[in-house]
């Protein structure tokens, strides 16, 4: 198993935010499933403030250029993506039309 930590901020608005927070209390059906599909065995989303952080463990399988080409074929989750650009803001350092930005591991206690 694999684990990839991603950052991402929302736009700093709390109505934003609370709606952010709410469309994922449930997350549509082909969402998921999509997510599944691409060998993410488990995910979590964790929020303060604007700021999100996901925690994604994944098969051996698991790459983020397949996970990029079934979305991208996936009209579900480009539906969803470009609904969540409404709440979502790139962070300064992100390559254009990039949201979550891969973090890297700086410390394990052991």
């Amino acid at each position: 198993m694999q684990k990839y930590c991603l950052t991402v901020d929302l736009k700093d608005d709390p109505n934003l935010i609370n709606q952010y927070i709410a469309l994922h209390q449930e997350i549509w059906p082909e969402i998921t499933q999509s997510i599944k599909d691409a060998g993410i065995i488990n995910l979590e989303i964790y929020n303060v403030g604007n700021r999100l952080f996901m925690i994604i463990e994944t098969d051996s399988d698991f790459s983020f250029e397949k996970k990029s080409k079934l979305d991208t074929a996936n009209l579900k989750v480009q539906e969803w993506e470009t609904l969540m650009w409404k709440f979502q803001k790139a962070l300064p350092d992100s390559k254009p039309g990039e949201k979550w930005i891969l973090m890297a591991k700086i410390f394990e206690l052991n």
